[in-house]
């Protein structure tokens, strides 16, 4: 065999590796908790739902100036939210998007999966779900519990808490479902596009995302807009490697009551395990900085729900996240591979969550103490104490889902 013949197969299987095959589950994990690092020290901590109510924030601004109406909730929305292209929490969720998109049409998963009717009407009430939890919780599954945690901040945990009850419960739902529910099985349908159009689409939108970071970058007169240059490039990787990993939080809660599977679990922990060592690094106050100022904000991600403003957020988000089929991550990067009934639920998210909070802020019911406290954990027990906390927790949740895998003692039984 010719050297250029070893070369190409060699070319061929690298393309296999990094955008055709399903990736490692604990490879994913590991590089989705060192991109979230790098983030964090680009700018700010990433997430999901801040884009999606940006983008709740125009569909009421619109509404409202449709309607005429300024009385009441709609007060709010009187002034135009950011751009979406210009505000750090939708860059980050359209370049999530983008680098999902790219990810499924390099590997030829890019399809447009039309659900049956019921997944429809599930798609409806999964957004109002997950839009109420995240107000409630603080966050979805990335702010309210990955980067609460891997931030430090203890409404992570009671967030969790939430989470796992949700999911046991929507997964009895869907045993019901299963058993007892005929109606809206048809519907489905399958649109899929030339492979060379889909792998065009795919070059095209990597030149896209590469063109407006360079645009970005040279707005030197703006470093906000030079700042977000760099949070387009992150923020599409990400979304790229939950794809190819098919990596989704809530599957890591599901599986070990489902099939006993706790691989998903496994990676989440390791995860957020290197995003809070990552995060300890960068929030704590060395004295050679400048001023002693530490390189990232100890208050990102620090809510004011570790109480039942967690717990309750945490459980509606979950059933949501259950009914939806992916979590706030999950179910952006499957709107980036073309499935259909997560692109349903996005615009349900986004504007129940855009009212709730714009009722929250206005009435202050996290400030006021309403949903729970702000608990910054190394102000509880120390920085090193709280690393240890966090990994000891991590390290039971390895050891209970590893040995359900083996005793499959908490299966719930269909």
């Amino acid at each position: 065999m010719s050297e250029e013949n070893i070369m190409g197969g060699k070319v061929k299987e690298l393309y296999k590796t990094l955008c055709q095959s399903e990736w490692n589950a604990t490879i994913t994990g590991i590089l989705v908790g060192f991109l979230s690092v790098l983030i964090m020290a680009w700018w700010r901590p990433w997430g999901a739902v801040g884009a999606i109510r940006n983008w709740g924030d125009w569909m009421m601004y619109g509404l409202t100036n449709l309607t005429g109406s300024s009385a009441g909730i709609f007060s709010y929305y009187e002034e135009a939210p950011r751009s979406v292209l210009i505000d750090s929490g939708s860059v980050i969720g359209v370049c999530f998007i983008i680098g999902a998109f790219i990810s499924a049409c390099l590997g030829k998963d890019f399809a447009l999966r039309i659900p049956p009717y019921r997944e429809m009407v599930k798609a409806v009430l999964a957004g109002l779900f997950m839009g109420i939890g995240a107000t409630l919780a603080g966050g979805c599954n990335i702010g309210g519990f990955y980067n609460a945690i891997g931030n430090l901040a203890a409404n992570g945990f009671t967030m969790w808490i939430g989470l796992v009850a949700g999911v046991i419960l929507g997964l009895k739902l869907l045993y019901m479902e299963m058993e007892y529910i005929t109606w809206g099985d048809g519907g489905s349908a399958t649109i899929e596009l030339p492979t060379p159009l889909i792998y065009l689409l795919g070059v095209i939108a990597t030149a896209g995302l590469i063109w407006w970071s360079y645009t970005y970058a040279g707005n030197s007169e703006d470093g906000y807009m030079v700042s977000l240059s760099g949070v387009i490039l992150i923020a599409a990787a990400l979304g790229y490697a939950m794809q190819r990993g098919r990596w989704c939080m809530v599957q890591g809660f599901r599986e070990p009551h489902m099939t006993g599977n706790s691989t998903l679990a496994k990676s989440v922990a390791l995860s957020i395990l290197i995003v809070a060592i990552g995060a300890a690094v960068l929030k704590y106050s060395v004295p050679m900085r400048a001023e002693g100022i530490a390189v990232l904000d100890p208050a990102n991600y620090v809510r004011g729900t570790f109480g039942w403003g967690g717990i309750v957020g945490g459980f509606i988000f979950g059933l949501g996240a259950m009914l939806a089929g992916g979590c706030g991550t999950g179910t952006l990067w499957r709107v980036g591979e073309g499935q259909v009934k997560l692109m349903l639920v996005v615009p349900f998210f986004a504007i129940s969550n855009s009212i709730m909070t714009a009722w929250f802020r206005d009435k202050n019911f996290e400030q006021d103490g309403v949903l729970g406290s702000y608990v910054y954990l190394p102000d509880v027990m120390g920085y090193g104490g709280t690393l240890l906390f966090i990994a000891a927790i991590m390290g039971i949740w390895y050891l209970v889902v590893t040995w359900n895998e083996d005793t499959n003692k908490l299966i719930l039984p269909m």
